[in-house]
């Protein structure tokens, strides 16, 4: 998938999944399946959802843009509910993530694994603009880094979800994140959750592999 540059454009209007750069964009179709029983954290998680489906999405269209400083993605997916403000602990929000391997070699359905972590910069419809950077380095290892550099709006509107999860290409911090420059490619996963059929932490939807991510390089067409 090619992340084309758009000379200028503030994160204001990237944030925007309505705005006209994402008109001319072509998205990808990803099919979507849900993570594996097996791994999912503790024995508790797999007895409670032993039989039950997991990955209520069935796909996801994506497609990607770039200021030049900037990464942002743009997630769209039917939905029939819109859950943003869980009112109860039995409900949970609608939330999306785009992962990234940070170690060479490091497993997407796993959340990365022991040495080899990976980053996910993540949206959650209770907390729409405040997006959340997570690094994680094997199952049940998942954690928040920080909650400022992560850029996100989601909106829905006719059963369906477009939401952008941005942020910039480069960042300060020790913790290991996935740093980018424009025109070297770099890999994505998505992983979607799905609020009113009780998804949360590792029961989610995915789309499996690594894919490759091609960062147009600056000064080229708009």
């Amino acid at each position: 998938m090619l992340a084309p540059f758009v000379r200028g454009a503030p994160v204001e209007w990237l944030l925007d999944p309505g705005a006209d750069p994402w008109r001319h964009t072509r998205p990808e179709r990803l099919a979507m399946s849900g993570t594996p029983l097996v791994l999912q954290p503790t024995a508790a998680i797999r007895a409670s959802w032993a039989g039950k489906h997991i990955g209520a999405v069935g796909r996801v269209e994506v497609a990607a843009l770039h200021n030049g400083e900037l990464l942002a993605f743009r997630l769209t997916w039917p939905d029939g509910s819109e859950n943003r403000d869980p009112n109860d602990s039995t409900a949970f929000s609608d939330a999306a993530a785009v992962l990234f391997p940070v170690a060479e070699g490091a497993p997407s359905i796993s959340m990365g694994g022991p040495g080899l972590p990976v980053n996910a910069w993540y949206w959650r419809g209770d907390s729409d603009a405040q997006g959340r950077q997570v690094v994680a380095e094997g199952i049940g290892t998942t954690r928040t880094v920080d909650v400022s550099l992560v850029h996100t709006h989601g909106v829905w509107k006719d059963g369906r979800w477009s939401v952008v999860i941005a942020r910039a290409f480069r960042v300060e911090t020790r913790e290991p994140v996935v740093q980018l420059d424009a025109g070297r490619p770099t890999r994505f996963a998505v992983a979607v959750w799905e609020g009113s059929h009780r998804e949360r932490g590792g029961i989610k939807a995915f789309s499996g592999d690594w894919r490759a991510l091609s960062l147009a390089p600056v000064g080229g067409k708009a």
